[in-house]
């Protein structure tokens, strides 16, 4: 029976826990926080999104960064595994759009309730207020035989040092055979993710990726979109350009905040488009009308039109746009709000319909990772055995979870990448 020390008590590492209790490993799991899941607690608004019924070649084409390093974790643990996991600890699950796959009661708490119980039930030892300050190594020796089997094979990978336990902030020394980093990343900086595994990583010679928020809502310069505060836009399509460079379009739901603008295709286009971008002014439109052709919307409009001739503009649109849209529709058109509809002329209306079509705004940038859900970048995958989840470079040390450079999209993708990579660190301790 060899010792194991996981950092870390989010989804990653409880899973890492789990798999190697049940190989027999004697596991301390270590978290920083007063108690277990506290970043799963607020996943998915509350409901946790547990991850996607969907197959294989959706899951990996979910993954924005290194999908392929994930093909080994996917296989050994994928999506059906995890639902057959919570189902068969008595969590009941159910399946809403987009394959996503929630507790049946919508609370995030019953899901860490399962994994603390599972825990209990595996004898791993759980310390909670308990902060790392280093993980230890020491120089590791091969045998000739080995060094001349690997030498061809790893170059400059060869691991030189295996860890030898943690030092913890109090000035404890914790001694251990292996030690798994699953301290997630620098999203929600207020649930503890303050970045401690890349200090961890590094100091042991691995590299960190530039670090960005994804997942995030963007910042707007006009001040208009205060006016919509709340307003959330359905079936719509939005459109980002870079100097007339089209670098995302898609169908579906966002969301207009007090700074800006996030929902789901907001915070997918964050994901998507690349960080060099992202230090720019970014062109956003957005087709408030998607179904409709510019054709098609011209009648429908000359229809609405037709139906309030002797309204003023302003009191004619109620059936085209939300209350909270419409003052500031009117403000953007060239039409005065205060002309009569039968005297509006056929450039004015083809004008506004394109407005409709292209509803404009300007991203000045994302928000910070207080409020992005993941993070882009960590430690270089490259550097990972993706068979094992072990290091190239420290014998015995593992990583898994938000901590290396993975990330992907929202509908459970991220927490898949959890489990999975969870899983096969603490499987792959030996």
């Amino acid at each position: 029976m060899s010792k194991v020390i996981v950092t870390g008590g989010g989804p990653a590492g409880m899973f890492a826990a789990i798999a190697a209790a049940e190989n027999g490993h004697q596991v301390l799991l270590l978290e920083k926080n007063e108690k277990l899941g506290k970043k799963l607690f607020i996943t998915g608004k509350g409901r946790c999104n547990l991850t996607n019924a969907c197959d294989m070649e959706t899951l990996l084409s979910g993954v924005i960064s290194n999908p392929r390093f994930l093909y080994s974790a996917f296989s050994a643990y994928d999506n059906g595994r995890v639902i057959d996991f919570f189902e068969k600890e008595g969590l009941a699950l159910k399946k809403e759009r987009g394959g996503r796959i929630f507790p049946v009661s919508d609370h995030s708490s019953d899901v860490i309730a399962v994994l603390a119980k599972k825990l209990k039930d595996t004898h791993v030892s759980v310390r909670l207020n308990t902060e790392v300050e280093q993980v230890l190594a020491e120089p590791y020796a091969l045998e000739e035989s080995a060094k001349s089997e690997d030498s061809g094979k790893r170059g400059k990978e060869m691991q030189k040092t295996k860890v030898s336990g943690v030092a913890l902030k109090d000035g404890e020394t914790v001694y251990a055979d292996s030690v798994i980093i699953a301290t997630g990343g620098y999203s929600y900086r207020a649930t503890g993710s303050t970045g401690d595994g890349y200090r961890f990583a590094e100091s042991l010679g691995h590299t960190v990726t530039e670090l960005t928020p994804s997942l995030v809502p963007f910042r707007t310069k006009e001040a208009y979109v205060k006016d919509m505060q709340g307003l959330s836009l359905k079936n719509v399509t939005v459109r980002i350009r870079f100097e007339k460079k089209l670098l995302f379009e898609e169908f579906g739901e966002m969301l207009f905040t007090h700074f800006g603008v996030s929902g789901p295709l907001i915070l997918t286009a964050s994901a998507r488009i690349s960080s060099k971008y992202k230090k720019n002014e970014l062109e956003m439109e957005i087709d408030l009308k998607p179904a409709l052709s510019e054709e098609q919307l011209d009648m429908r409009v000359l229809k609405d039109l037709g139906e309030a001739k002797n309204r003023l503009f302003k009191n004619s649109l109620g059936k085209l746009f939300p209350a909270k849209l419409l003052p500031v529709i009117l403000k953007l058109s060239t039409i005065d709000p205060e002309k009569r509809a039968n005297e509006i002329t056929r450039e004015e209306r083809l004008s506004f319909v394109r407005l409709i079509k292209a509803f404009p705004l300007t991203l000045t940038g994302t928000s910070d990772f207080n409020e992005a859900i993941i993070t882009r970048g960590g430690i270089k995958v490259k550097e990972v055995n993706p068979s094992t989840m072990e290091s190239k470079l420290v014998k015995n040390l593992f990583f898994c979870g938000e901590v290396l450079d993975l990330d992907a999209l929202t509908g459970g993708f991220n927490l898949q990448i959890a489990w999975s990579t969870g899983y096969l660190a603490g499987n792959s301790v030996s």
